[in-house]
């Protein structure tokens, strides 16, 4: 039977599904043009460009995430750049945000460079996977609620194959943070009644019967550029929450990657 059209709408939810690896979600993937608008939108940057970046051939596809397909640690931000992940074919790299990101990730020893300027430039990381709710360059960097939700079955899945490994969850920003919540629902996560708000440093512990561990959530403000420029996000505020998510988890010296122990519930835990 042949599989759904790319450009339709159903295409997300269908392959999304059969995908049975990490590998099989991002094939299928970077083949998505199920939002007609952000498709037009990311051909047109990689066609227009930047001026620094002319002799640049831009990848102007979905751009998938980034990391081990058995991470325990899970950075989930709002959409590529335009002439970033867009541009590069690897989300956070070729922006400011990036640059201040990968920064962190490696002082905390989670990143095998400072920089990340493309695709093949050695960056790697260790038990830590970099994703997103929406996969194209939005104009203006704003996805639209039915942008979101087409592109969703891309995140449920990934984390779906994740979810035996997974223990932290870090949101970069508000937009990722109410992205994610229907989809953890959906997964089997319990989330707290009422759902929580997003902020800075919140911190949540979320049930998850089928493994008898829990999934804690942290809320990070984006380390956009206008919100390093306002100075809503420090360098330092980035890395003690950062520091905070990865201690949260253990690192296991057998195979290098991080693990969560079986929780123990603190008042700090609920945020």
């Amino acid at each position: 039977m042949p599989g759904p059209d790319p450009a339709t709408v159903e295409y997300p939810a269908i392959r999304a599904d059969r995908a049975e690896t990490i590998d099989e979600v991002q094939d299928a993937l970077i083949r998505c043009r199920a939002c007609p608008r952000l498709v037009t939108w990311r051909e047109h940057v990689g066609t227009v460009k930047r001026s620094a970046y002319r002799d640049w051939d831009y990848w102007s596809k979905p751009v998938p995430g980034f990391g081990p397909s058995d991470a325990a640690v899970a950075l989930v931000g709002l959409a590529p750049a335009a002439h970033g992940g867009n541009r590069t074919g690897r989300i956070f790299t070729g922006d400011p945000a990036g640059d201040l990101l990968y920064a962190t990730l490696h002082a905390l020893g989670v990143a095998s460079r400072p920089t990340a300027t493309h695709r093949g430039d050695g960056q790697s990381l260790s038990g830590v996977r970099i994703t997103v709710p929406v996969h194209c360059a939005p104009p203006d960097n704003q996805p639209t609620t039915t942008e979101r939700n087409t592109c969703r079955p891309w995140l449920t899945r990934e984390l779906q194959l994740l979810q035996p490994t997974l223990s932290v969850i870090v949101a970069l920003g508000g937009f990722a943070w109410r992205a994610l919540l229907p989809i953890l629902t959906d997964i089997g996560w319990h989330l707290p009644a009422p759902r929580p708000t997003f902020g800075h440093g919140r911190h949540i512990l979320i049930d998850d019967p089928s493994t008898q561990h829990g999934l804690h959530l942290f809320g990070c403000y984006h380390p956009s550029q206008r919100n390093i420029s306002t100075r809503t996000l420090t360098p330092a505020m980035l890395h003690d929450l950062l520091q905070r998510a990865l201690t949260t988890a253990t690192l296991n010296h057998s195979n290098g990657r991080l693990r969560c122990p079986p929780v123990q519930r603190t008042d700090d835990a609920t945020g």
